[in-house]
């Protein structure tokens, strides 16, 4: 099934798709292909894509970072959206949900614009930080492992140019943030994460209740202090 924002009833989450969830050939293909497999609802709405590929086109991004690939959904809707030069480095740990996600990228013809790296996140991330070739990021956007969100996303304000954008999946968590009564690791996490971006002053943010919930964070040009 396709992921549904938090808080829609069935009409109006419908309406919003009609509108808000265009989609090239391999988008839907891969979409319906992975509602078959385990896992689906991890995979971004396509009214989220289709979100994202606007900001790529108002920022003029050419260099994204993605800090969980899973089946490639959203790496092949920026890569689509992406001018010829333009580059993704992704990462992930599932050689299989790798595998699919490579053979519908080289379906679209956007393999060349796409690195993946099969490594956990966090050791994928040190080694971009200390590679002294490794060029600025316009966009990162975040949605693996929810327990280390914060710790990608002091690196994403590191790897990330200034007036680059942070963008974060699930931050509402099925809307288990805001029930104080629920305390488990990954609830917390988030929603001590949004708090803490909430008054970050190294960042302007605005939480969209798109899908799961998107958090942007644009690195101020003058931001200072990011360890």
């Amino acid at each position: 099934m396709t992921k549904l924002s938090t808080g829609f009833d069935p009409s109006l989450q419908h309406y919003l798709q009609s509108l808000g969830g265009r989609e090239s050939p391999w988008l839907q293909q891969l979409r319906t292909e992975t509602a078959a497999l385990p896992g689906a609802p991890m995979q971004i709405a396509p009214e989220q894509a289709q979100f994202l590929t606007l900001l790529i086109s108002l920022l003029s991004v050419e260099r994204i970072l993605e800090i969980g690939t899973f089946r490639g959904y959203s790496s092949l809707a920026m890569a689509l959206a992406l001018p010829p030069q333009g580059q993704i480095v992704t990462c992930d740990i599932s050689e299989a949900d790798a595998t699919l996600a490579r053979h519908y990228w080289h379906q679209a013809g956007v393999a060349d614009k796409i690195t993946l790296h099969l490594a956990p996140a966090l050791e994928t991330l040190a080694r971009l930080e200390q590679d002294p070739d490794v060029q600025p990021f316009d966009l990162i956007f975040i949605d693996a492992d929810k327990r280390h969100y914060d710790d990608y996303y002091e690196y994403a304000l590191r790897l990330a140019r200034p007036g680059g954008l942070v963008v974060i999946d699930n931050v509402l968590w099925y809307g288990k943030v805001a029930d104080s009564a629920i305390q488990d690791p990954t609830t917390v996490a988030l929603r001590q994460l949004n708090q803490k971006i909430a008054t970050d002053a190294r960042v302007a943010m605005s939480l969209v209740p798109l899908g799961d919930g998107l958090l942007l964070a644009w690195k101020r040009p003058l931001a200072t202090n990011l360890d």
